[in-house]
């Protein structure tokens, strides 16, 4: 059964994050990787909110695995990340890669300690 709610949890995010990709890229003319940016910062923030939740009492193990390790674990992409920074570097767009790794880093980091205070806000 837990394999299950991680598959159910991948089947939306896996085409949530290639919808939100093309969606935000086709808005933005940069190097710069807007739509892996924001599904990862999407995904860290909801698993912030997530662990807090389960803090609190407030997830279970089974909304967990469904949101947790299925919906995050195909919405958010450290794979992409390091593909799309390798690539700026390759084509010579230094500056974009660094920020790239610094702002997915720093920003990924407050996105889920935003989503935990955030349930604590909420459930404590």
């Amino acid at each position: 059964m837990n394999w299950l709610l991680v598959v159910l949890g991948a089947v939306v995010g896996a085409p949530l994050r290639y919808l939100t990709d093309r969606a935000i890229q086709a808005r933005h003319d940069s190097l710069f990787p807007w739509g892996t940016f924001v599904v990862n910062i999407t995904g860290c923030l909801v698993l912030g909110l997530l662990t807090g939740a389960a803090s609190a009492g407030a997830a279970g193990p089974r909304l967990q695995l469904l949101l947790g390790a299925g919906l995050c674990g195909a919405l958010s992409t450290y794979s992409t990340f390091s593909y799309e920074t390798l690539r700026l570097t390759e084509s010579g767009a230094w500056l974009y890669a660094a920020g790239n790794t610094v702002m997915s880093v720093v920003a990924g980091l407050g996105a889920a300690f935003a989503g935990v205070w955030l349930a604590g806000a909420l459930w404590t």
